[in-house]
């Protein structure tokens, strides 16, 4: 279940099955059938795997992008880290991009600006939306204000295994 304190929503496992879920309800009830779910990495590989699943799409792939540095720290703009995503396969594509939140929406703009002059389509899906955000998500979870605790990201406990290699 998502909870929520002040100033930080926690989202859970399994608030996040159900909001993948209906997100994907969003977009088929829309009619609008993505040939590819675009992830933006590293906060969309979840969502955007989980409303792929649901959708029934089996093509997807990811984007990566620079951003946050920390928690609401980031950097001056936006940035595509390498391996480039090759447009040309997606020539032609209904291309739904994912991510976890649209905050500033600058990534979200980044993205959906790099990949509308290549395909046929492009729409845009996030559990979270904030009233700041750049973009107006074509299809969208929840709106807040609130910092957002991710299951995938809340947690630093796997960062402080210590590496076999060191």
């Amino acid at each position: 279940m998502a909870s929520a304190t002040t100033d930080h929503e926690i989202l859970t496992w399994e608030a996040f099955g159900g909001g993948a879920l209906e997100l994907a309800r969003l977009v088929r009830d829309d009619g609008f059938a993505p040939s590819i779910v675009l992830a933006i990495a590293r906060g969309g590989l979840a969502p955007a795997g989980a409303v792929a699943y649901a959708l029934g799409v089996k093509n997807c792939c990811v984007i990566n992008v620079e951003y946050y540095t920390d928690v609401d720290e980031r950097l001056e703009v936006p940035v595509i880290l390498p391996p480039a995503l090759n447009l040309v396969d997606l020539t032609n594509a209904r291309v739904l991009v994912v991510d976890d939140v649209a905050d500033t929406g600058e990534t979200l703009l980044l993205v959906a600006d790099q990949v509308r002059r290549h395909v046929a389509d492009v729409r845009t899906a996030v559990l979270y939306e904030k009233p700041r955000s750049a973009v107006r998500c074509d299809y969208v979870w929840r709106r807040t204000t609130r910092w957002i605790d991710f299951p995938w990201s809340a947690s630093s406990d796997v960062a402080r295994i210590p590496d076999a290699n060191r």
